[in-house]
């Protein structure tokens, strides 16, 4: 496939690059700065702003997949579904926040007492994100939730998949690595079963 990455070089979008080649995909990696991706086979490097929806759109063209993986409050979902849908392009998936995830029916993570001050503003914002793509109907969109604690790891492909609930493991931990994360993401691209809808990966 032909999959263009917005926000190729964050922690996340590192990994699904690294992940899309490894599967022989064609992966265009956008970023303000795409020098910070080294040149592959297979991978073609281009600037690019997800708040400048004419560009970016020029930058889709051509596409079988989107994938949005930057940072909720440096980017304004409106435009961003804009550049998609003037593209072209129908299936796009988001690297999603873990705080929108419920930690009992209608008690969401974000607004537990323990949750981090620091990340709460992004994980509200990731969470309006979600809701905002809920009433989307003419792009197959999919939002990927990590657990918990996303974090460097290694590629085990080992993990599980939920839907709108946070995964804990049996040592009472919730994470994901962004390597198996990737993993999941690519899984979904490849043999899709989340059209519409937001799921969730752990350990």
């Amino acid at each position: 496939m032909k999959i263009a990455i917005v926000g190729a070089t964050g922690n996340v979008g590192k990994r699904i690059v690294d992940e899309a080649l490894h599967r022989g995909h064609n992966v265009t990696g956008i970023a303000r700065d795409p020098s910070k991706l080294s040149p592959r086979n297979g991978l073609t490097l281009v600037k690019g702003d997800a708040n400048n929806p004419s560009k970016l759109s020029q930058l889709l063209v051509g596409h079988d997949v989107v994938i949005s993986s930057i940072v909720f409050l440096d980017s304004d979902i409106a435009l961003l579904i804009e550049a998609v849908r003037a593209s072209g392009v129908k299936r796009y998936l988001v690297v999603g926040g873990a705080g929108s995830l419920e930690v009992a029916p209608g008690k969401l993570l974000v607004d537990q007492p323990d949750f981090p001050d620091f990340v709460k503003a992004e994980a509200t914002k990731g969470g309006e994100y979600l809701n905002y793509l809920r009433e989307i109907k003419d792009l197959d969109w999919t939002f990927l939730s990590p657990s918990a604690l996303f974090t460097d790891g290694e590629r085990t492909g080992v993990f599980r998949l939920g839907k709108d609930e946070l995964l804990v493991g049996i040592d009472g931990k919730s994470w994901i690595s962004y390597e198996d994360y990737a993993i999941a993401l690519l899984d979904e691209i490849e043999n899709p079963k989340h059209i519409q809808q937001r799921f969730t990966v752990g350990y």
